[in-house]
């Protein structure tokens, strides 16, 4: 930013090196870094969300003994056995994780593929290899 004063001149002109660009038929502004502007609202991923609410309704499922085993499950779902049970992972993710989902909040390269990988039990752990910040 640069700033011309005059002492003679009534005004003051102030430049700012920004630039402005079109995305999805909106102005954006550009920092000059090339960063956004503004920071970026939360972008809520419904396919992650409706993934974690299946694995906690299945969960909930077995629990109460609607079905005895995953199998069972599965046959009743339509779906192959070993995909209920990635998905079961799902309902050990760290709370913070489930909530920052929720929101819209997960970092921006956190994709379900991601997710269903296997991933540390311990939920400290979970935070640092998908780089949450609390």
């Amino acid at each position: 930013m640069t700033a011309i004063l005059d002492p003679s001149a009534s005004t003051i002109t102030i430049s700012i090196p920004i630039k402005m660009r079109k995305r999805g038929g909106r102005k954006l502004v550009l920092a000059p870094d090339g960063a956004d502007w503004a920071p970026a609202r939360p972008k809520v991923d419904n396919v992650m969300v409706k993934a974690i609410a299946r694995a906690f309704r299945w969960r909930k499922l077995l629990e109460a003994g609607a079905y005895a085993t995953i199998d069972e499950l599965a046959a009743a779902e339509r779906i192959n056995p070993s995909y209920v049970s990635r998905m079961l992972r799902l309902t050990l993710l760290a709370p913070d994780m489930v909530e920052a989902i929720l929101y819209g909040r997960q970092p921006a390269a956190l994709t379900l593929a991601i997710l269903m990988k296997p991933l540390p039990v311990e939920w400290e752990r979970q935070m640092q290899e998908l780089r949450f910040t609390t």
